[in-house]
C-alpha cells in the first residue's frame, strides 16, 4: 500500500475547470464514499479549496488507484476522465509526502506562505475521519503535515509573503477606492471560514461598516457580533434583500461555497451608476454572475485575476528556507516509516526467541524436576538476559539500517536468517483503526 495524490490546482488548471471539479461541503461525504468504494482505495482525504481540489489516497497499485480517483473526480465535474488529464498532477509514495508537506507549509498556494491552508487541511482530515475513510497511514501522514506546516510558519517569515488570497483581493479593493477603506461599507456574503477571514482583513484595514449576508441567520449574527466586539459597526442580514445591501456597499466580498451563483447581475444593476463598487468573488464555483463585470463603475476581482497576477510572484529567502524544512521533514518522515516497517519483524524475532527460551526451560523442568525453585528462577533470568543481550545490538542496528533508502531488505534478511513466518509482521502489527472498509461511524 502506498500514498497517491491526484489533484488539480491554480498552477495547472484554469479556474473554469476548477469550478467544475470543486466539491461543496454538502457533497464531500458523497465523494469520499465513491472514493472508498473504488477497489484499489483503502483510505482517502479530499482537500477542496478556492484554488485546489486534491485527493490523498492509500492505494494497492499506482495505475489502478490513479484511474479510479480520476473517474471519481470526473464524475464530480460531470466530465469524461480524458477531459481532466491535461490539468492533473499525480504524486506517488515519497513524492506524495513531499507534495503534502509543501501544501501544508503554504509553498504551493496561490499566495505563497498563506496560513489558511492549514485550517483547510485540518478540516479535510476531520471530514474524512468523520466519514470513516481515514486509516493509520493517512492519519499519521496528515498529522505530520500539520506539524510541518506549523513549523514552517514558526521558523520562517514566510507569512509576510502574503497572508492569503483575501489579503490580495482586499489590496485591489483599497486601490480601486482611493487607497483606503476608512469610512467605506463592505458587504460580506457568506459567514463561513472564508467570510470570517474576509471580515478579519476588512477590520484590520479600517473598514467603516460591515454587513454580513448569510443564509443561516445564527452564523451571520455570530460573525457580526465578533466584529462589533472588535469595534466595527456591523450587522447581519439574510440573502433576501441583496439588491438593497449592494446598493449601499463600496466593496462586496462573496465567498459562500455554494455551487450556484448567489449574487446576480440584477442585484448589482440597481445601484447608482456613478458609485464605484469593487466585487471580490472568491467563490469556487463563482458566487457572482460574471455579467456583473460589464456594469458601469463595477470592478470584479476574482480567482482568475489573482491567478494571473500571482503565478510568477517571487518567493524569496523565507520560501527557500521553508522548502529546506520540507525536504528535511520528508527525509525524517520516510526514514521513520522505513524503520517502523522493520519493527514488526523485530517483534516477531523477539517473540520467537522468547518461545525458544520457554520451550528449553520446560525441557529443563522435565529433565530435572527436583531442581530447587530459586535456582530454576535464577537460571531462567540468566538465559533471558543472555538472549536479550545477543538480540539487542542486531535489532537496534537493523532499525537504523532500515531507515536508510532501500532498507526494506533488512527485514527480509531477518525473516530468512531466522526462519520467521512471512506473515508474522502482519500478525503482530496494530492498525490505527479496525473499522471495516467503507463502514460509517
Amino acid at each position: 500500500m502506498s500514498v497517491l495524490v491526484v489533484g488539480l490546482s491554480h498552477r495547472t488548471t484554469p479556474v473554469p475547470v476548477l469550478e467544475r471539479v470543486a466539491v461543496a461541503d454538502a457533497d464531500r461525504g458523497k465523494v469520499l464514499d465513491r472514493l472508498l468504494g473504488a477497489p484499489s482505495v483503502s483510505e482517502a482525504v479530499l482537500l477542496s479549496t478556492c484554488n485546489r481540489v486534491e485527493v490523498y489516497a492509500v492505494v494497492e497499485t499506482f495505475h489502478g488507484g490513479m484511474n479510479e480517483v480520476v473517474e471519481v473526480l470526473a464524475r464530480q465535474a460531470g466530465a469524461e476522465p480524458a477531459e481532466l488529464f491535461e490539468h492533473l498532477y499525480v504524486h506517488y509514495s515519497a513524492a506524495a509526502v513531499e507534495h503534502l508537506f509543501s501544501v501544508a507549509g503554504g509553498l504551493d498556494s496561490m499566495v505563497v506562505g498563506e496560513a489558511q491552508i492549514l485550517g483547510q487541511l485540518r478540516g479535510a482530515y476531520s471530514a474524512a475521519d468523520e466519514a470513516g475513510v481515514v486509516g493509520r497511514t493517512l492519519h499519521e501522514l496528515v498529522q505530520q503535515a500539520l506539524r510541518v506546516g506549523k513549523r514552517i510558519h514558526t521558523d520562517t517569515g514566510i507569512d509576510h509573503a502574503g497572508a492569503s488570497v483575501v489579503s490580495e483581493a482586499l489590496a485591489d479593493a483599497a486601490g480601486a477606492l482611493g487607497g483606503t477603506l476608512h469610512d467605506r461599507t463592505a458587504l460580506v456574503v457568506g459567514a463561513g471560514s472564508m467570510g470570517g477571514l474576509a471580515a478579519a482583513h476588512l477590520r484590520r484595514a479600517g473598514i467603516g461598516r460591515v454587513v454580513v449576508a448569510n443564509r443561516t441567520a445564527a452564523n451571520g449574527e455570530r460573525l457580526a457580533t465578533a466584529l462589533r466586539a472588535e469595534g466595527v459597526d456591523a450587522r447581519h442580514t439574510g440573502l433576501h434583500d441583496l439588491a438593497t445591501e449592494v446598493a449601499g456597499a463600496d466593496v462586496l466580498f462573496a465567498c459562500t461555497g455554494s455551487v450556484d451563483t448567489v449574487v446576480g447581475a440584477e442585484h448589482i444593476g440597481d445601484r447608482a451608476p456613478d458609485r464605484p463598487l469593487v466585487v471580490c468573488d472568491l467563490g469556487l464555483p463563482k458566487d457572482v454572475d460574471p455579467a456583473a463585470a460589464l456594469l458601469a463603475n463595477v470592478r470584479v476581482v476574482d480567482l482568475e485575476t489573482l491567478q494571473r497576477r500571482l503565478s510568477d510572484a517571487p518567493t524569496g529567502q523565507d520560501a527557500q528556507r521553508a522548502a529546506e524544512i520540507v525536504a528535511e521533514e520528508v527525509r525524517a518522515y520516510l526514514a521513520g516509516q522505513r524503520s517502523a516497517g522493520v519493527t514488526p519483524t523485530v517483534t516477531a524475532l523477539r517473540k520467537r526467541a522468547a518461545e525458544v527460551v520457554d520451550a528449553e526451560l520446560l525441557r529443563l523442568d522435565q529433565r530435572l524436576p527436583q531442581l530447587d525453585g530459586a535456582v530454576r528462577d535464577e537460571l531462567a533470568k540468566t538465559v533471558r538476559r543472555v538472549v536479550d543481550k545477543l538480540l539487542h545490538t542486531p535489532t537496534v542496528r537493523v532499525k537504523e539500517l532500515a531507515a536508510a533508502p532501500g532498507g526494506a531488505g533488512y527485514a527480509e534478511a531477518l525473516r530468512e536468517l531466522f526462519g520467521l513466518d512471512p506473515q508474522a509482521p502482519t500478525a503482530v502489527s496494530t492498525p490505527h483503526k479496525t473499522q471495516p472498509k467503507g463502514e460509517k461511524r
